[in-house]
């Protein structure tokens, strides 16, 4: 399984920015699918994530900014965000976790990030 990050850059205090992950290579069943974020010196954190049953859930800090959605087969996965902040400037990682077979365990896959820079 390979995920791989599109739609970061440069952008304006206040603009918007649409990001993309799509997912290739065969899964068993997918229980969530995640963004993350890690700044520059800080901690790698989630910022939304969206259940297999289409249940989406946001970090506090990009809730009524930030919206998370998926396609019907999970293939692709983006993350709409509106009203950006220079404290949203990270690098932003999508990232699958699900069974690739049905009698193995769990696997988080990950995808290499995509750089979001806010200018304020």
């Amino acid at each position: 399984v390979q995920l791989q990050a599109s739609g970061g850059g440069l952008v304006q205090a206040g603009g918007s920015l649409r990001l993309s992950c799509t997912r290739s290579g065969s899964m068993f069943d997918i229980n969530t699918m995640n963004w993350y974020r890690q700044a520059p010196g800080k901690q790698r954190d989630l910022v939304a994530s969206i259940t297999s049953g289409g249940v989406a859930n946001y970090a506090d800090f990009v809730k009524g900014r930030f919206t998370i959605s998926r396609d019907t087969n999970q293939n692709t996965l983006d993350l709409q965000m509106n009203n950006l902040k220079s404290e949203d400037t990270a690098v932003y990682y999508c990232n699958v976790v699900g069974r690739p077979k049905p009698t193995w365990p769990k696997y988080s896959y990950w995808g290499r990030g995509t750089l979001v820079t806010v200018s304020s």
